[in-house]
């Protein structure tokens, strides 16, 4: 039986409804994740506040309740968004606006009478897309050794804290937890603080290499991509932990989910009343994801992906970062001061 495309368009549709998973789109982002809970409805116990400066926008979301911190898969704490389009390119004035915001968050998130730190450089160095922590470790001012043994290269030492920092790798690569390496660390050195830089993985194309995010919760590597790692916390370390990430990589899913709702919208544009686009329009936006993921999934396609200009961004904002946490972890330092030891 033919039927025409004239009568295709006529057919009655019936309300869809998909069997969908738990699952969600991946992401390390509590402001996608807040986006996506409240499709679903207020969420009582998230408080966001938005500022913006000179093209960079800051949100702050702060999850008070163990029901809010259920509902968006995130734990209590405060969250810190730092949001700049013009990251993906080289602009040296944005990339100071944006060293100097960081610095100013960062010094929010450090203990009043912290004077020692201990900076962990998570990721795989061998994985461009992952290598931020490493790369980050590689680029600080680390002090610890210089309080221990050449003092006089600081002075009295006043306006300096004792840092020092590691890359523990990942459990492919050592067949020892992250945490358990870190763990031992600090029981010897006994920071008081512990700063986490590690690389992220986002659900929105949008924010891709466009942003920076601080947290004081800690962070649980490998968690954006599924490979769910024992945390990096207080509860574990016995110290505060303040994390820092910027998201290389988003799910194929979500790529494909996007290019197929921006082929349907212009369809619908150029055809109205396709029968196609009224399907589409009854799925929300994570039914559409679960779709595409699983048919990806059978056939191993299920990846994350990187931009191609991943390597050049990674360079940058490495030394932005970096940049950023010998200003903020040393008072005495200033921004002159750190062009001249950031690496």
């Amino acid at each position: 039986m033919v039927i025409s495309w004239n009568a295709a368009r006529k057919v009655r549709l019936k309300p869809c409804h998909l069997p969908i998973s738990r699952s969600s789109p991946r992401t390390d982002l509590a402001v996608e994740a807040r986006e996506l809970a409240l499709r679903e409805g207020h969420i009582r116990g998230v408080e966001e506040e938005r500022e913006e400066h000179e093209g960079v926008v800051i949100t702050r979301v702060r999850v008070s309740t163990q029901v809010a911190a259920r509902r968006l898969g995130k734990r209590k704490g405060t969250y810190v968004t730092i949001e700049a389009p013009g990251m993906r390119r080289r602009d040296f004035d944005l990339e100071d606006r944006l060293t100097r915001i960081l610095a100013d968050e960062l010094k929010r998130f450090l203990p009043e009478r912290a004077k020692t730190a201990l900076v962990i450089g998570l990721g795989n160095e061998h994985v461009t897309a992952d290598a931020l922590g490493p790369m980050v470790v590689n680029r600080l001012f680390v002090t610890r050794h210089l309080f221990h043994y050449m003092p006089e290269v600081l002075g009295d030492g006043e306006g300096y804290r004792s840092i020092a920092a590691l890359a523990p790798g990942v459990l492919g690569l050592t067949g020892i937890e992250t945490s358990e390496v870190v763990l031992g660390v600090v029981e010897r050195i006994k920071p008081d603080v512990v700063l986490a830089v590690d690389a992220l993985a986002a659900r929105s194309l949008d924010r891709l290499h466009r942003t920076i995010q601080l947290s004081d919760v800690g962070i649980q590597p490998g968690a954006g991509v599924g490979n769910h790692r024992k945390a990096i916390d207080k509860e574990t370390l016995g110290v505060p932990v303040i994390a820092i990430g910027v998201p290389t990589v988003v799910d194929a899913a979500t790529i494909a989910s996007d290019a197929i709702e921006l082929v349907f919208r212009e369809l619908g544009r150029q055809v109205p009343g396709n029968a196609a686009n009224r399907l589409l329009d009854q799925l929300t936006g994570q039914e559409k994801w679960q779709l595409v993921r699983e048919v990806l999934e059978p056939v191993e396609q299920n990846l994350v992906v990187a931009p191609k200009e991943v390597d050049e961004f990674m360079e940058n904002v490495a030394y932005l970062i970096a940049k950023s946490m010998n200003v903020a972890l040393h008072p005495a330092m200033t921004f002159e001061d750190a062009d001249l030891v950031t690496h």
